[in-house]
């Protein structure tokens, strides 16, 4: 993990340096900023993400330490362990409680979700959609999170002394980075042309690999009880609302940081990814003994297909109450 580790922030490093100061010609731009858009995903597939679920290290120290990663990259990992590891891990595809199947009117995701005219057409235009949502949680979603103390229905404690200095700080940085410095040596606009281009990408790849893995067909949409619950039990709401995909696929499976194992990474969000492709088999042998639902698509694009077809059916269906 440490080696993989070396190996993406490495390249990160490499992709930023040639683009802010040896690229001159656009193709050369254009060249650089593909590889940095790829490593920056790198860093949040694998990095960022077993950190913050404590599943990088056994030392807390540099758990937290390696989880700021994400605060360099423009995005507050305080705001991320309440949004994805309290909340999604918790309420995984439940509407108003799993912020992650939520963008709005834009795009109708869910069964319970109200449903526009314009939805029907959505399987074409939400990848567009898509390519926005990074540059919305950098510079408003988590804004919006901390001033109000809640991600979608549920509460969040605000972050004091520390944990908001960090918040601050990982801003700032990011700012600087990805501004500041390219603007001592570029013109404005192609420093934003770079920023759109690079944040267009890297939104699209993280919201295709987290969507597919819960919004299509197999999965379930669960509604709670009058009491507030999930009907199913936790282990097996997780089993049925999310899908593994492209498993056998090593490259991959290294470049995801084992997100296309995402029923065991649902199940054991504090084991290394490293060992999902040793855990995956036990699991859905006990699923099959169990009679619970284990999805797996063997590669990548019919995964990708299925949430395309269950966009489509999303925007044609009407809401389920």
């Amino acid at each position: 993990m440490y080696l993989k580790s070396a190996v993406i922030l490495l390249w990160f490093g490499v992709s930023y340096a040639s683009l802010v100061f040896a690229a001159r010609a656009w193709w050369e731009a254009a060249a650089c900023a593909a590889s940095l858009a790829l490593a920056t995903c790198g860093i949040g597939f694998n990095l960022q993400h077993d950190a913050n679920h404590s599943s990088y290290s056994d030392r807390r120290t540099i758990n937290h330490l390696v989880g700021l990663t994400l605060d360099v990259l423009g995005a507050s990992s305080y705001v991320w362990k309440w949004k994805h590891n309290i909340f999604h891990h918790t309420y995984t595809n439940v509407d108003g409680l799993d912020e992650d199947i939520n963008i709005g009117f834009w795009a109708r995701l869910s069964p319970t979700q109200s449903r526009r005219r314009a939805h029907g057409l959505q399987h074409y235009y939400v990848w567009f959609i898509y390519g926005f949502l990074l540059a919305k949680w950098q510079f408003v979603d988590d804004v919006k999170n901390v001033v109000q103390g809640r991600v979608a229905d549920n509460r969040m404690p605000r972050p004091r002394r520390w944990a908001l200095l960090e918040l601050i700080a990982g801003k700032v940085t990011f700012l600087a980075w990805a501004f500041v410095v390219p603007l001592l040596f570029h013109p404005w606009w192609a420093v934003l042309l770079c920023y759109g281009a690079i944040s267009f990408v890297v939104a699209v790849m993280l919201a295709t690999v987290f969507q597919m893995a819960h919004c299509s067909a197999p999965a379930t949409f669960p509604t709670l009880s009058e009491t507030g619950d999930v009907p199913r039990s936790w282990a097996v709401h997780e089993v049925e609302s999310t899908i593994d995909f492209a498993r056998g696929s090593r490259i991959l499976t290294w470049y995801l940081g084992g997100l296309n194992y995402q029923i065991e990474h649902h199940l054991f969000p504090k084991i290394s990814h490293v060992h999902y492709p040793r855990l995956a088999p036990l699991v859905a042998a006990v699923c099959a003994e169990f009679g619970v639902r284990y999805t797996v698509y063997d590669r990548f694009l019919p995964a990708v297909s299925s949430h395309w077809h269950w966009l489509q059916q999303m925007g044609r269906q009407q809401r389920t109450v």
